[in-house]
């Protein structure tokens, strides 16, 4: 029984550190999109962060709590239900908060990839224009050459 319960207590804080890191990659993602689509993601990345601490709060109130042989006992006689019914809550939290997070990923990458697209376009123009530029030069230079060629003659 003790062994399932640090092994779950591993497994959340695992997730809660998975949630951290991709926070953070999200947060630097968002950090560089332009800036109508950064303030509304970094404004859902501060209710991510906060449902996180919220969630590392409460993971470790009850390490805290198990680990004090006490409080373990308390649970193991009396509040096992409450225990039980307060990590499937927690998961179920984290599940959610995971899922919102994997959301926002997916957005900041198809605004990544739109991103990407629209400047790959922007140099496509811009070369089209270079090389069209070019040419005006060189026809106005044939044009000035042939021009200056017939008062020579």
């Amino acid at each position: 029984m003790r062994k399932q319960k640090r092994q779950k207590f591993s497994e959340i804080k695992a997730g809660l550190d998975d949630a951290e890191s991709l926070i953070r990659k999200m947060d630097l993602e968002a950090r560089s999109l332009q800036p109508n689509v950064k303030a509304v993601l970094l404004a859902k990345l501060r209710e991510y962060k906060s449902d996180l601490n919220n969630l590392k709060s409460e993971h470790k109130r009850l390490a805290s709590a198990n680990s004090n042989q006490a409080a373990r006992d308390d649970l193991l006689e009396s509040g096992m239900a409450y225990a039980m019914s307060v990590s499937a809550n927690q998961r179920g939290r984290l599940m959610m908060s995971t899922e919102r997070l994997n959301e926002s990923s997916d957005r900041i990458k198809e605004s990544r990839r739109t991103m990407l697209e629209t400047e790959e376009l922007g140099v496509s123009i811009l070369q089209d224009l270079h090389q069209q530029r070019q040419s005006l030069l060189h026809a106005n230079d044939t044009r000035l050459m042939r021009k200056g060629g017939r008062k020579n003659k």
